[in-house]
């Protein structure tokens, strides 16, 4: 199939997935959701539902800053290729040529390659790591260092394996530090941030923009009902979790990412970072990780980007290259489901672009619709009619084709065995030209889910 949609089908897929974000917001209880799409050449979408602060009633928009946490990897990833480029360092070197205090110590003997793909079998978190619950600050550099010095935060040999460590990524933005002589956090703000020109994207908490930062919430998981939990500084750790932006500015940034941009790195940079190196599970065909970027499939499409976990905020990021679009989610809660919504766009998008166009007026027909047993929407994407369960984790997961039958009704072409394969479903419009109500293949009403309501108690219509 073409890797690019046209304009039109893209216009589709944007317009739903809107509505599917707000909808899922709400079913999932999410505090607030922020999302952004880059396609083609600029961003596309940028929207967000719900509540920057729940106890204070502030709506959520699309310029709140969320803590986009782990994404820093790609960040410090990108600065240190730059470094290569510029011929200030080898991502053969060892730790220690850098960073001296580590000279004599295992991990020390780490390369940057090691580090950047997390194949340096470096501590995770060290041994106390209840910053990550805030029972402690951060650990700042001097902290840092005394982790790093510890034989035992070498805990496996190098390229044993795969071994996700924030530990390996603060040693990474000390390597920035000494081979720049500046701070972290100021080199890629100038080095990155600032060549791109984003203003709500940064390394740090930053305190004077503190009222514009969405409250991050704890799960549902251990309670009945979330609380608030404070953004601080993650200090010498920023390299690894510091960043925060906007889902627009993210995706932005992203785009400097795909093939034939040069503002931050060369094509052959940039191969390096999005090769997959290394396998995250024991699956064979499962996630895979280069330098400073996670590598997975969705919707039998490689794509690249990164995940964050911040006390509070969870969000994600994913890259198509061939189809040069991004998009970025980023959730207020500790649970939030920022992975799920942020792979329901690419497989919408899957969707949308796997038929030609169908005949008629069709757009007439969709909507949200509701019953006892659930909501439906009737969608239109690349020209065809889906009913997709807004529910469901994967909005294009078996999703019900209908093709114009008439002048009120649509006739299922698509389904499993259990739905309604060649069944109609019959719509009634009002005098506007809006639909009222229809009824579906199994015969039942369903109605615009603004017109839906229930009864006290559900009884038997007499």
């Amino acid at each position: 199939m073409p890797d690019a949609l046209d304009s039109r089908t893209l216009t589709e897929v944007l317009a739903y997935y809107d509505t599917w974000l707000a909808f899922n917001q709400r079913y999932q209880r999410i505090p607030g959701v922020q999302a952004a799409v880059f396609a083609g050449d600029r961003v596309a979408l940028s929207t967000a539902y719900g509540l920057a602060d729940v106890d204070g009633g502030v709506a959520l928009t699309p310029q709140h800053l969320f803590r986009i946490a782990s994404h820093s990897k790609t960040f410090t990833a990108t600065a240190v290729l730059q470094l290569v480029e510029q011929g200030r360092l080898r991502l053969d070197d060892k730790a220690s040529a850098h960073v001296t205090e580590l000279v004599g110590t295992p991990v020390g003997e780490r390369t940057l390659r090691d580090l950047l793909s997390h194949a340096g079998g470096v501590t995770r978190d060290s041994l106390e790591a209840d910053f990550w619950q805030l029972g402690t600050p951060f650990p700042d550099r001097e902290h840092l260092l005394g982790v790093l010095t510890d034989e035992s935060s070498a805990v496996l040999g190098e390229n044993d394996r795969f071994k996700y460590s924030n530990i390996g990524y603060g040693l990474l933005g000390l390597v920035i530090e000494a081979v720049t002589g500046t701070s972290y956090n100021e080199h890629v703000q100038a080095a990155v941030v600032a060549k791109l020109g984003l203003d709500d994207l940064g390394p740090e908490l930053d305190a004077a923009r503190v009222a514009e930062y969405a409250v991050g919430y704890s799960a549902l998981a251990y309670a009945d009902s979330r609380v608030p939990i404070e953004h601080v500084d993650t200090r010498a750790l920023a390299a690894a979790t510091g960043f925060y932006g906007t889902a627009q500015d993210v995706v932005t940034y992203f785009s400097a990412h795909l093939p034939g941009d040069e503002r931050l790195l060369t094509d052959a940079s940039k191969r390096q970072m999005q090769h997959p190196l290394w396998k995250t599970t024991d699956e064979e065909d499962g996630p895979r990780y280069g330098l400073g970027l996670q590598i997975t499939e969705v919707a039998k499409r490689d794509v690249f980007g990164h995940s964050g976990g911040y006390p509070g905020h969870i969000t994600r990021s994913l890259v198509d290259p061939g189809r040069r679009i991004a998009v970025s989610v980023l959730t207020n809660a500790i649970d939030g489901p920022a992975a799920q919504l942020a792979e329901g766009l690419l497989k919408l998008v899957d969707l949308a672009g796997s038929k030609d166009r169908g005949e008629g007026d069709l757009a007439r027909f969709t909507g949200r619709f509701a019953n006892l047993w659930g909501v439906n929407d009737v969608v239109l994407l690349g020209g065809r009619l889906h009913v997709i369960d807004p529910t469901a984790a994967d909005p294009a997961a078996g999703p019900t084709t209908l093709e114009l039958d008439g002048d009120s009704a649509l006739r299922v072409t698509g389904d499993s065995g259990f739905g309604g394969y060649g069944e109609r479903y019959r719509f009634t419009f009002g005098a506007d030209g809006r639909v009222e109500s229809y009824r579906g293949a199994g015969g039942l009403t369903s109605r615009p889910i603004e017109h839906f309501t229930l009864p006290d108690r559900v009884t038997v219509a007499g």
